[in-house]
C-alpha cells in the first residue's frame, strides 16, 4: 500500500505527529509512506526511518495560488498513492488529495470538507486533547497502536559532532553546567518579557558559573540583541548559527533547557533534555512537552481561561507573572526537574 500523509505547517505540531508516523509503520512495515510537508517542517522529518519519501508543499512558490495547487495534486496523481491521512484540517489540501486521485482520504470532518473524504472521524472538541493524541487518533482507526506517545527527532552523529565543537570553540568545557534560553516563539503573546531573560541569564552565569546559550533562528537575533544589551555578563549566541539538527545536538549536550511553548521547547523534549517550560496563554493539557528527560511546566493563575486566543491582549499578564526567580527557585532544587 502507498499513503501520503498530509502534514501540519508548525514545527511543534509536526514534532507532535510523529507518534502516529511510528504507529502507522509498526501496523503497515511494508507499506510505502510519504508526507507531504512544508518547507519550514521539512527538517522536521528528514532521518526519519518510518517514512520512505518527504514531497515538499511549497505553497509560497512552486504551488502557491490555484495553479500551483492543480500542479501539486498532478506531481502527486503520479505518485499513485492509496490512502491519503490528512493530518491537516485544511479543505484546500483536502481537495488536493482528492484531485490527486487518491482514493481513501481520511481525516476529521469539517463541513466544508466532509464531502472531500472517504473515511470521516468526528472532530474532537475544540482542546480536548493533546496534540499528540489528535494525530494518534485518526491512525487509530486504521488499527495502529496508540500506546507510544513520546515524539522523536532524528540527528546524526555529524549533528551531535557539530554542536559539541560549535561548544567548544565559545568556551564550553565538558564538566561545564550548560543551560540552553529560547526567547523566541511564532507568538509574541507566548513569549516570556525580554528583561526576565536578561535577569535569569546573568544570575545563571554570576551565581551557577553557568554557560548560557542563547538558541533560536535568524529572527530572533534582534530579539536575543535586545535581552543581552540589558546583561551585565556575555553569554553564547547560538540564534542563527545552527539549522535544527545542530540545534537537537546542542540540547542533547545541555543540562536544562528553559523555553516558552515553542517548536525549540518540543526539540528539546524529543533530544531528551531537561526542561523548564514558561507557559502562559497556552494549555498544558493540549500541547505540553512530552520526552524523556525530567520536565517541569511553570504556569500561573491570572484570571484568564487557558487556553487563551486573544489575540489583541494588552498585558500578557500570564507570562508576566512568572518571574526570574521563579525559575531560579526550581534551577536551585534540581531534583525538583
Amino acid at each position: 500500500m502507498r499513503i501520503l500523509i498530509v502534514e501540519v505547517n508548525w514545527l511543534g505540531d509536526v514534532l507532535f505527529s510523529t507518534p502516529a508516523i511510528k504507529a502507522l509503520r509498526k501496523k503497515f512495515p511494508d507499506s510505502f509512506i510519504a508526507c507531504l510537508v512544508v518547507p519550514r517542517a521539512v527538517e522536521i522529518l528528514q532521518g526519519s526511518p518510518y517514512i520512505n519519501e518527504l514531497i515538499v508543499n511549497d505553497e509560497k512558490g512552486l504551488h502557491s495560488g490555484f495553479r500551483g495547487k492543480l500542479r501539486l495534486a498532478k506531481e502527486l496523481r503520479k505518485k499513485k498513492f492509496d490512502l491519503a491521512i490528512l493530518f491537516h484540517r485544511s479543505s484546500t489540501r483536502a481537495l488536493i488529495a482528492y484531485l490527486a486521485g487518491i482514493p481513501r482520504r481520511l481525516g476529521y470532518a469539517t463541513w466544508k470538507r466532509r464531502f472531500l473524504l472517504t473515511e470521516v472521524l468526528p472532530m474532537p472538541e475544540k482542546d480536548s486533547t493533546h496534540r499528540v493524541d489528535y494525530y494518534l487518533d485518526i491512525v487509530t482507526s486504521l488499527g495502529c497502536d496508540s500506546q507510544e506517545r513520546l515524539y522523536e527527532f532524528f540527528t546524526t552523529e555529524e549533528d551531535v559532532r557539530f554542536a559539541r565543537d560549535f561548544l567548544s570553540a565559545e568556551g564550553v568545557s565538558p564538566g561545564d553546567f550548560v543551560v540552553c534560553l529560547n526567547p523566541g516563539g511564532n507568538w509574541h503573546l507566548k513569549r516570556w518579557p525580554k528583561e526576565n531573560f536578561s535577569v535569569l541569564a546573568d544570575k545563571l552565569i554570576s551565581g551557577y558559573q553557568a554557560k548560557v546559550v542563547f538558541c533560536g533562528s535568524q529572527n530572533d537575533r534582534e530579539l536575543i540583541a535586545e535581552i543581552v544589551s540589558r546583561m551585565s555578563h556575555k553569554p553564547i549566541i547560538a540564534a542563527g548559527r545552527t539549522n535544527l539538527k545542530q540545534l537537537a545536538g546542542i540540547f542533547q549536550r545541555a543540562d536544562l533547557v528553559i523555553s516558552a511553548d515553542s517548536g525549540p521547547l518540543h526539540i528539546a523534549a524529543s533530544a531528551g533534555a531537561d526542561i523548564i517550560g514558561l507557559f502562559g496563554p497556552t494549555s498544558i493539557r493540549v500541547t505540553g512537552p512530552l520526552g524523556r528527560g525530567k520536565i517541569k511546566i511553570m504556569q500561573k493563575d491570572s484570571d484568564c481561561t487557558i487556553p487563551c486566543y486573544d489575540k489583541d491582549c494588552n498585558n500578557n499578564l500570564c507570562m508576566q507573572k512568572i518571574t526570574p526567580e521563579d525559575v531560579l527557585e526550581i534551577i536551585r532544587d534540581r531534583h525538583s526537574l
